[in-house]
C-alpha cells in the first residue's frame, strides 16, 4: 500500500519538477522544495480528485487490500500492544460489544465443531474414550461429589455472566418491565 502511494508521489514530482525545471531552467528545486509542493498540490480539490479516482482502480484497491504481510504485521503489533490490550479489555466489558464477537465467531465454532463431528477417526476416539468403564466409574464419582457442585455453580455464575446471555436477560427484563407498566395501565383505567 505504501509502495504504491510512494510511486505515485515520486512520480508525480517527477512530473512537477520537470514542468517548473521548463518553465525556469535556471533553478533547481531540492527535495524540501517539491515535497512542500506536492503537499500543496493534494491539498486542493484538484489533488484529492487525483487521488480518489486512484484510489476507485479496482485492481489497485485489490493489491492495497491483499497486502497480507503488511496487514498481518499491522494486525499483530496492535493486537499485542499495550494500547491493543487496553482497548480489548475495554470493549469486552461492554456486554452488546462482547456478543458481536461471541456471534461473530460462533459460526466458526460451529463448522469446526461439526467438521469433527463428521471425522470418522475423532468420532471412533471419542467413543473409545467414553466407553472406557474406568471413565465411567470416575465420571460418577465426580458428579456425586461437591466439588463438582461448586464447580456447577461457577459455571452457572459464568453463563450469567456471558454477554450473550446478558443481552438476553436484559431484553427479558425489559420485556417484564414494559408488560408489567401495561398492566398497571390496564389497573388504573
Amino acid at each position: 500500500m505504501r509502495n504504491t502511494l510512494i510511486l505515485f508521489f515520486i512520480l508525480f514530482g517527477a512530473f512537477i519538477t520537470t514542468s517548473c525545471g521548463q518553465q525556469e531552467v535556471s533553478r533547481e528545486l531540492d527535495y524540501e522544495e517539491t515535497k512542500k509542493m506536492v503537499v500543496d498540490i493534494l491539498k486542493t480539490d484538484e489533488g484529492k480528485k487525483a487521488i480518489q479516482d486512484v484510489m476507485s482502480d479496482e485492481k489497485l484497491r485489490q493489491q492495497l487490500i491483499m497486502d497480507q504481510t503488511v496487514v498481518t504485521d499491522t494486525i499483530q503489533a496492535t493486537l499485542t500492544s499495550e494500547k491493543g490490550t487496553e482497548f480489548w479489555k475495554k470493549n469486552f466489558e461492554d456486554p452488546s460489544f462482547a456478543e458481536k464477537m461471541a456471534q461473530s465467531m460462533q459460526q466458526e465454532h460451529e463448522r469446526l465443531l461439526k467438521s469433527l463431528m463428521n471425522d470418522p477417526e475423532y468420532r471412533a476416539k471419542l467413543l473409545e474414550v467414553m466407553k472406557d468403564p474406568e471413565l465411567v466409574h470416575d465420571l460418577t464419582n465426580v458428579l456425586k461429589s461437591n466439588e463438582y457442585r461448586d464447580h456447577l455453580k461457577s459455571v452457572i455464575s459464568e453463563t450469567l455472566e456471558s454477554p450473550l446471555y446478558q443481552t438476553k436477560i436484559q431484553e427479558l427484563l425489559l420485556k417484564a418491565a414494559e408488560t408489567k407498566a401495561d398492566e398497571e395501565k390496564k389497573k388504573e383505567e
